[in-house]
Order: structure tokens, then sequence, then C-alpha cells
């Protein structure tokens, strides 16, 4: 069998094939980067909002032990402020007030017990 010589500017089936296969190729390539960048860029954007929460959450923490700092200090400055045998005083009357709002005191037993207590 001969062979036709081919007409200037055209391919055999051997180069559309190869040329579809440069093509799909390329088309594969470009794609997988686009979708590269975007996992990329979403795993960029999800580590910075961990960071942001990690630095909000560390912010909370600090404040709440300032707060706890604060309320441990201005409870030393009150103990050193109340007199010898006050603390147990201030318990006292707050166990009695508690007796009384959960009523088993009446108002008369508690009247007593709190003159009593005072020294009155």
């Amino acid at each position: 069998m001969m062979r036709r010589p081919m007409a200037r500017g055209r391919r055999g089936i051997l180069g559309t094939v190869a040329t579809t296969a440069v093509v799909a190729g390329t088309a594969t390539a470009v794609s997988n980067r686009v979708t590269d960048h975007q996992v990329n860029k979403q795993a960029a954007q999800t580590n910075e909002q961990y960071a942001q929460q990690a630095a909000y959450d560390s912010q909370a923490q600090l404040q709440d032990m300032q707060a706890q700092m604060n309320t441990m200090q201005a409870q030393q400055v009150q103990a050193a402020a109340t007199p010898a045998g006050g603390s147990d005083m201030m318990a006292q009357l707050q166990q009695l007030t508690q007796l009384k709002e959960a009523g088993a005191l009446t108002d008369a037993e508690f009247t007593a017990a709190k003159a009593k207590l005072l020294g009155i």
C-alpha cells in the first residue's frame, strides 16, 4: 500500500492524538495547580483562625487570672484589716443569715442569736 503525501498544514491522526494529549496534560496540570493553590489558601486561613482563637483564649485566661489575683489581694487586705476573731464572727453571721433564709430560724431567734454573737 502506498502512502499518500499529506497536504500542507494538515496533521494526521497521530498528530491530532499527540496534540490532544498535550492539551489534556496541560489542562490537568493547570487544574491541579489551581486546586493546590486553593487548598493552601484555605489551610492558611484555617491556621490564621486557629492562631486568633488561641490568642483570644490566652487573653481571656490572662484576664481571669488577673481577676482572681485582684480578688485574692482584696481578701488579704480585708483579712489584715479585720480584728482577730472577726473572720469567725463574719462566718457565724453569714451562717445565721443562711439559716434564717432557709426558714430554720424565726426573726426573733435570728435577732437573739445575732445579739448574742455581737455581744449586745
